[in-house]
């Protein structure tokens, strides 16, 4: 198969990754499992998207690649400190897997985004699990990589289509035999219909990125199981990603209507909405062991959030349909 193919079928497929019953948080975090912060975060932007939407009688906040709910549970605890703007926002996950028992019933469960959005859809680590194809350069031209499912075994295939060679051409250009290139066409579609479904609001989309200057000459594929890196395999057993080129991706936003662009680093964007990992004061816990117990624990989560070394070093694109950036991000441009 290709790799889109191979990718498809072991992640969505009838007994794939994300679809046979195996739970994904066995495997690995995302930041909403790391630490109730980033729904903090995520909670701050909402209010500012609800300001400057004029506090709408329906605020709408969508999850897309929600996993089992979490960032969606805790931004509404979060927002359950302000009555009317709680019982203002539609919650919406957005996932392939069938609901989890037990979910808030105040979230909505869909496989696709609402068909129009007025409020904030968040997008974390979703993107770099969307299929897409494998292209190397050879001394014949550009050949997609196929791939064998049971074993990860490679070999060249035919030319990418027209439209695999224009993206190819803009975005990761190849330049010596043996250079890969993963082609993120599918990716910027899929952020160009989200954004083509806001009506007024903002979206964030939160990933592993690289950008046109710096591409990696041999490509980003990876798999992980039970919380290591291991082979990107597609036998339905493992998490198949790549990192994401934001940068085509927000190119394809502003095609399908975004007027304002962010795009920054986790660690820049989060640091600006008040998660700093600092430390308390250690005189502190003389006086109140208890608090300054769980204000550590407090400032390590959000240290972990902001690593550079691994969920910090997320690229976070912002895009908005008429709205304004909230004020706490617009220092990032």
């Amino acid at each position: 198969m290709t790799w889109r193919e191979a990718m498809q079928s072991s992640l969505y497929g009838p007994a794939g990754f994300y679809t046979g019953g195996e739970s994904p948080a066995e495997h690995f975090r995302t930041s909403a499992q790391v630490s109730p912060r980033y729904a903090g975060a995520m909670a701050a932007v909402l209010r500012d998207v609800d300001a400057a939407l004029g506090h709408p009688d329906r605020l709408d906040l969508v999850d897309i690649g929600a996993g089992r709910g979490e960032l969606l549970r805790q931004m509404l605890a979060e927002a359950s400190t302000d009555p009317p703007l709680a019982r203002r926002i539609t919650a919406r996950a957005v996932e392939v897997t069938p609901r989890p028992a037990g979910l808030d019933p105040r979230i909505g469960w869909d496989a696709t985004p609402p068909a129009r959005i007025t409020g904030l859809v968040i997008a974390s680590e979703w993107l770099d699990n969307i299929p897409l194809d494998v292209a190397e350069l050879t001394v014949r031209g550009p050949r997609l990589v196929l791939v064998e499912t049971g074993s990860g075994a490679q070999r060249s295939g035919p030319p990418p289509g027209a439209a695999d060679l224009a993206w190819l051409h803009r975005w990761w250009p190849l330049s010596e035999p043996g250079d890969r290139a993963e082609i993120g066409l599918p990716r910027c579609r899929a952020w160009a219909g989200v954004i083509g479904r806001i009506e007024r609001g903002l979206a964030v989309a939160a990933d592993y990125t690289h950008s046109r200057a710096a591409r990696p000459y041999q490509g980003t594929l990876t798999g992980y199981r039970e919380g290591r890196v291991v082979r990107a395999i597609p036998d339905g057993t493992r998490d198949i990603t790549a990192h994401v080129a934001l940068d085509a991706c927000a190119d394809a936003g502003a095609a399908a209507g975004a007027q304002q662009t962010l795009l920054t680093s986790q660690r820049q964007a989060l640091r600006a909405l008040g998660v700093d990992g600092r430390r308390p004061a250690l005189a502190r816990a003389g006086g109140d062991p208890l608090g300054y117990a769980q204000a550590l624990c407090r400032a390590s989560e959000e240290a972990e959030l902001i690593d550079t070394a691994g969920l910090g070093s997320f690229g976070w694109l912002v895009q908005t349909v008429d709205v304004t950036l909230p004020v706490s991000l617009t220092g990032l441009r």
